[in-house]
């Protein structure tokens, strides 16, 4: 998977000749003199992947099926629903990314799968991200204007505004379908992506500058009412804990990836070229999209270890189970 949703591959792959990339502008830098560097980041970046995908499917898929089966129906496990479909589906699709960097960078799935992975890894960017959003303004709304958001605040609205969340990643997501592609380097077939520049400008603007602009402002009017009054900042402590870990966590994994993808640009203007930009990149991008696909795997972490609902739920179901368990060997 590549510069469909992550441009990492696109530039973290071995071009046709493995030198291209280092060749413009660079001197004598070749890849051969950090063969152990990339080789050691190669490893690394498949076992972060691995680890994710199973983690991510395990952890997400108990978060929809307490959230969704198990826990009362409220607004926040609406958001929380939404959350953990998007990264469900994001670690489901994992092992194709997985196998494409584990055969060098060869895509034996078809030109069709290869546009699908990369809108759903899209879909799953701004599903994500547009949530948060949709969390911070709903938290801003239940602090600000408490009596307003008693009696308008439900799980209905919140299923709506999911709903348009979701279209809207969809169609932030389609450009990837529409522009992604497969080309073949002899018996090698590696993924392409047209219109690179405008679609990582597009993606850090949609996917993180302008969404995280909305979440600062909301948290930073939160913040400054709760400060004022003892009585609401108690009311809306747990809740408050749990989505600002959530949102602190997606910042801290995504930050680094959008601003390695800004600097990759670079690698395609000649006016740009130095080798300690190569090794920035080399180093800097794979790392930086290991961290972002993290993100995938921690929010159900977050759950059991902030979110004393779920972890009660989480309880009771483990306890239900032994129970069963203990009933069927005792038959």
């Amino acid at each position: 998977m590549l510069s469909g949703y992550f441009s990492l591959l696109v530039s973290f792959k071995p071009y046709h000749n493995t030198e291209q990339i280092f060749q413009s502008g660079l001197g004598n830098v070749t890849l051969c003199d950090d063969a152990k560097l990339r080789n050691f980041l190669h490893i690394l970046s498949l076992c972060v992947f691995a680890v994710a995908s199973v983690l991510g499917v395990f952890g997400n898929g108990l978060v929809i099926w307490v959230a969704g089966f198990s826990m009362k129906k409220t607004v926040n496990t609406v958001w929380f629903l939404n959350l953990a479909v998007a990264d469900f589906l994001f670690t489901a699709f994992l092992p194709l990314s997985i196998t494409y960097q584990a055969l060098n960078f060869h895509w034996p799935f078809g030109r069709l799968m290869c546009k699908l992975n990369s809108t759903v890894n899209f879909l799953n960017l701004y599903a994500s991200v547009y949530t948060l959003v949709a969390i911070s303004v709903d938290r801003l709304v239940s602090v600000v204007w408490p009596v307003w958001a008693q009696s308008h605040r439900n799980v209905r609205k919140a299923s709506y505004l999911s709903l348009c969340v979701w279209a809207f990643a969809l169609s932030l997501s389609l450009p990837s379908f529409v522009f992604r592609d497969t080309e073949s380097y002899g018996t090698v077939i590696q993924l392409q992506h047209f219109r690179h520049r405008s679609m990582t400008i597009t993606r850090v603007l949609l996917g993180f500058i302008i969404p995280f602009s909305v979440m600062l402002s909301c948290y930073s009017i939160i913040i400054h009412r709760l400060r004022n009054s003892p009585t609401l900042a108690k009311r809306s402590g747990r809740p408050f804990r749990v989505i600002s870990a959530i949102i602190i966590t997606f910042f801290l994994c995504w930050a680094p990836f959008h601003i390695m993808t800004i600097v990759e640009l670079k690698r395609f203007d000649p006016n740009s070229q130095s080798e300690t930009l190569a090794h920035v990149i080399m180093v800097g991008l794979p790392l930086a999209t290991c961290l972002a696909y993290v993100n995938s795997c921690l929010n159900p972490v977050l759950y059991i270890f902030i979110g004393q609902d779920f972890r009660d739920k989480i309880s009771e179901l483990s306890e239900h189970f032994r129970e069963v368990s203990l009933t069927m060997n005792g038959k």
